[in-house]
């Protein structure tokens, strides 16, 4: 998890593919979730897989997830938020992400709408 200063900046991804990719490997990443928060529950989200030979994924519904339950071990969610994800935006392919922390239980729920591929 990543956080960018501001949304100019998350939008001005640019990376070395093949590095990157290397860095994953060597330390065991799946992905890199990088995001910009809009409000507390409004984010703005860029996902880089070199792993998956993808220089980005549109809509990440799992690494949605996993952002979501890490925002709520940190203590910055209450049981039944809803956080709310763009992704994709910034390649041309909008994505919209919804994740609820389920009350009383670690699960998220993940829904919304991505692009066809």
């Amino acid at each position: 998890m990543l956080a960018a200063a501001s949304r100019d900046r998350l939008a001005d991804l640019d990376y070395d593919f093949d590095a990157l990719g290397k860095i994953m490997a060597e330390l065991g990443w799946t992905t890199v979730h990088l995001f910009w928060a809009e409000s507390p529950a409004v984010f703005h989200a860029r996902n880089p897989f070199p792993p998956g030979g993808v220089v980005e994924d549109p809509a990440t519904g799992a690494a949605a997830a996993a952002f979501t339950g890490y925002l709520r071990a940190l203590g910055h969610l209450e049981e039944g938020a809803v956080v709310t994800i763009h992704q994709g935006v910034d390649m041309g392919r909008p994505s919209l992400l919804m994740c609820t922390a389920i009350p009383g239980d670690s699960r998220v729920k993940v829904s919304g709408t991505a692009v066809p591929i």
